[in-house]
């Protein structure tokens, strides 16, 4: 038998309560079209013999990634993992361990999120890290809503060249706590318009968000902002959706920011159809305790001996709801650990290597198509290893011709920017061959 807690009674005094007059309409945003009004059609049942040769079935219609030049990018990156890191994950002990309430039997776990921390918190040039964000983001939004606790102030700038879908979150988790969202246009370089923040901050302003490398692959300019902010009382957060960028980049802390959200999956993650991925989340540490999710901290046994422990955990389990400052139920503790066990791995030097070889060829590639007759490179700036390729046509076009060649081109920008229809999101990482972009520049030569 089902238990339900609500007795009608309960749910008619509810209803009225919120002025709705039946459950139905509380999913009135949702579009006619995409509510389920009869039950789902789910096949019989099958024996286990038979569902692994459906499953096999199905696989076959997957397109094989080996034989594909992949360059795609936008917030979901293709890094080398080293084997090392699934072969420690993938460890019985971390693959079950849950959120460490009990820290005199939790120390492994509990010391894997202390050095993550420590880890984030030296990439962003932070003074503080937790070890508890979803996603970057997520992380995004959640550091709009501390912000918002902070100042008391409920209206923040975006820039427009933040991940169009990170915008989308954070518009979703504002939406029922009254905080105003506005977007900062960018300029023809790419950037983010400074000038815009110039005269649009002002003492009802809780935060500016910017994105570096923002969402074109462009490196922004970070420099003065925080002291332009600081004489009318908003805060800096920066965004960072490749957070390879971190090991060559001036982290964000060096350039005044007072919050750092960030993607960690291009730490030992793979795409995976989208995840599960890894949030990275720092600030400065007056604001520690409007900060999300949990912090671990190292402390002392009775007999004086390194122990770990969670030292905050501010959410509605632990304390009053009034004071709590997110409703984060997970600390992420696997894709932590990977990423982790990845940046141990990989050490200072061999990171600073890799986000080079990226930048490398990245270049080689976009000065490569920049000198295809009809095809440009649209935003002149300094780069990352993305690049926004201006197409005589619709890049959707060009997309699905070279997808024929077995070549995924990149990301065509005009779903989200409608003045960047021919504008190709691409992007280049370690595991792109230099025979692979001479075949790309070669099949977009020949269309």
């Amino acid at each position: 038998m089902r238990y339900i807690p609500h007795t009608e009674s309960d749910i008619k005094e509810m209803l009225a309560h919120i002025g709705a007059d039946r459950v139905e309409d509380l999913f009135r945003s949702i579009p006619e079209p995409l509510r389920l009004e009869k039950p789902l059609e789910i096949p019989d049942a099958l024996s286990e013999y038979s569902l692994i040769a459906k499953m096999k079935e199905l696989q076959k219609k997957n397109l094989d990634q080996e034989s594909y030049a992949v360059f795609l990018g936008a917030g979901a990156y293709s890094h080398f993992t080293p084997a090392l890191v699934s072969n420690l994950v993938l460890r019985g002990e971390f693959s079950t361990s849950y959120t460490p309430y009990q820290p005199e039997v939790s120390q492994g776990t509990l010391q894997a999120i202390f050095e993550f921390q420590t880890m984030v918190a030296m990439l962003t040039g932070m003074e503080v890290a937790n070890a508890s964000m979803y996603d970057g983001a997520s992380a995004v939004a959640e550091a709009v809503l501390m912000a918002n606790r902070i100042t008391k102030r409920n209206k923040v700038l975006i820039s427009s060249a933040v991940h169009p879908e990170y915008r989308q979150v954070v518009n979703s988790f504002m939406r029922g706590n009254g905080i105003e969202i506005h977007e900062i246009p960018y300029t023809e370089d790419g950037k983010t318009d400074r000038d815009y923040i110039e005269k649009n901050v002002d003492e009802s302003v809780a935060a500016v968000v910017l994105q570096s490398p923002n969402y074109f692959g462009v490196i922004e300019s970070l420099s003065g902002l925080k002291e332009s902010l600081e004489p009318k009382g908003a805060l800096f957060v920066a965004c960072v959706t490749e957070a390879l960028s971190l090991a060559i980049l001036k982290p964000p802390g060096e350039h005044g920011a007072d919050i750092v959200a960030a993607e960690g999956q291009s730490y030992g993650l793979p795409v995976s159809y989208g995840g599960p991925y890894v949030g990275l989340f720092a600030c400065k540490q007056k604001y520690l305790r409007q900060m999300p999710g949990r912090v671990c901290g190292e402390t002392v046994d009775q007999q004086g001996r390194q122990a770990f422990t969670l030292t905050l955990s501010t959410r509605e389990q632990h304390i009053r709801r009034e004071k709590a400052t997110s409703n984060i139920c997970t600390n992420q503790g696997l894709c932590a650990l990977a990423a982790s066990i990845y940046l141990a791995t990989m050490g200072k030097n061999g990171l600073k290597e890799l986000a080079e070889l990226n930048l490398k060829k990245a270049h080689y590639l976009k000065t490569k198509l920049a000198k295809i007759s009809g095809y440009s490179v649209k935003f002149p700036g300094e780069t990352f290893n993305e690049f926004v390729l201006e197409c005589p046509k619709p890049a959707k076009e060009i997309q699905d011709a070279l997808l024929e060649q077995n070549i995924i081109a990149g990301v065509p920008l005009g779903g989200d920017y409608s003045e960047l229809e021919n504008g190709l999101l691409v992007c280049v990482t370690e595991t792109n061959s230099v025979e692979e972009m001479d075949r790309f520049a070669t099949a977009l030569e020949k269309l």
